[in-house]
């Protein structure tokens, strides 16, 4: 059992680790076996992300074989966002929400997902990611490029087939920049990167390694907020998936697509999560120390049971986590590494 406060370097806030908690009684919502396996075709007509088909904007989608970007219909940040503000009353502030939202298609297969793509394709779905980061990164009016993908009916998924955002904005999240803060400061205080000595802590103890390559690798951070809360970081300090050299970018990509299996073959189902690139903001700023790295954040903390956001996280600011850690990556590294759909 592990009962105690473990903190969090890249966010500096504590998270109560409780994992007597987790085998509480429950008589509260299910949600059936998560996303379990659906007979999905590869292609469905009026699917708006299929190849070929006509989307709610009228735009009709190329005949794409391989990965497929195109500027989102329903953008929350856009060039068609008003800049000239009434200014509001008092206190209060506002700012334009502009920038550019893009949809990436993954795949043309309907009936896929990330965990599923064969190593060639999802080393080209980095490459294509690296392009965007570059391509919009250099605009004067983005100073991030937020990637992310949200999968799972759990987490709102409006549409399954295999795709992730790019939200290019005229602000920094407030995530990025907490991160940014804090390894900027602790680079400056100690001489050595934060994440850096963040990899070097979880590689000394090793239970939290989920998957290894010589130039990457994922774990469950000691300080996880969710109960399989994962971390996948090439193990040189890099600000964006876009530094990543060809060599560093293949061991990336196969200890993303072995974690990404591991997860789903924990309990043979299409693990939902929303999964964000953390990557250097692309104001200007140098952002010493910025280590880009990728989160999955996976809401169940058993089948059917989800890690539920409640007063603790969200009227008292500090994540409670009902599993350790070091229990939760013990049961990632006992699966197969292959999928479970073929055979693992």
């Amino acid at each position: 059992m592990v009962w105690e406060q473990r903190w969090h370097p890249l966010r500096r806030e504590w998270v109560v680790v409780s994992s007597h908690r987790n085998e509480r009684p429950w008589q509260g919502e299910r949600v059936g076996r998560g996303d379990a396996p659906r007979a999905l075709p590869p292609y469905i007509q009026d699917c708006y992300l299929c190849p070929g088909n006509v989307r709610s904007s009228g735009q009709r989608n190329d005949h794409y074989s391989g990965v497929f970007v195109f500027d989102n219909d329903h953008p929350c940040v856009g060039p068609g966002a008003p800049m000239e503000l009434a200014a509001p009353p008092g206190i209060y502030r506002n700012r334009p929400a502009s920038g550019c939202a893009r949809v990436v298609c993954f795949t043309p297969r309907h009936d896929l997902t990330l965990a599923q793509l064969p190593a060639a394709e999802l080393m080209r779905l980095l490459e294509v990611l690296q392009a965007q980061y570059r391509d919009l990164g250099s605009r004067d009016d983005v100073r991030h490029v937020l990637v992310f993908e949200n999968k799972g009916d759990v987490v709102g998924v409006s549409n399954p087939h295999p795709h992730c955002q790019i939200y290019a904005t005229n602000f920094v999240f407030k995530t990025i920049e907490l991160e940014a803060e804090a390894q900027a400061a602790h680079l400056a205080e100690h001489g050595r990167p934060l994440f850096q000595e963040i990899l070097a802590a979880e590689q000394a103890d090793g239970r939290r390694l989920v998957v290894r390559r010589d130039q990457a690798l994922s774990f469950i951070p000691y300080f996880a907020r969710y109960p399989y809360e994962t971390f996948v970081a090439p193990r040189a300090t890099r600000p964006s998936l876009a530094h990543l050299s060809a060599s560093e970018l293949a061991d990336f990509a196969a200890v993303l697509r072995e974690t990404l299996i591991r997860l789903d073959n924990l309990w043979h189902l299409s693990f939902p999560y929303v999964m964000v690139l953390h990557q250097a903001p692309t104001d200007g700023s140098p952002h010493p120390g910025f280590h880009f790295h990728i989160q999955i954040h996976p809401p169940l903390r058993k089948p059917g049971l989800l890690k539920y956001l409640a007063g603790p996280e969200i009227g008292g600011g500090n994540f409670l986590n009902d599993a350790a850690p070091e229990e939760t990556a013990a049961e990632l590294q006992a699966v197969a590494s292959v999928h479970y759909t073929e055979g693992g």
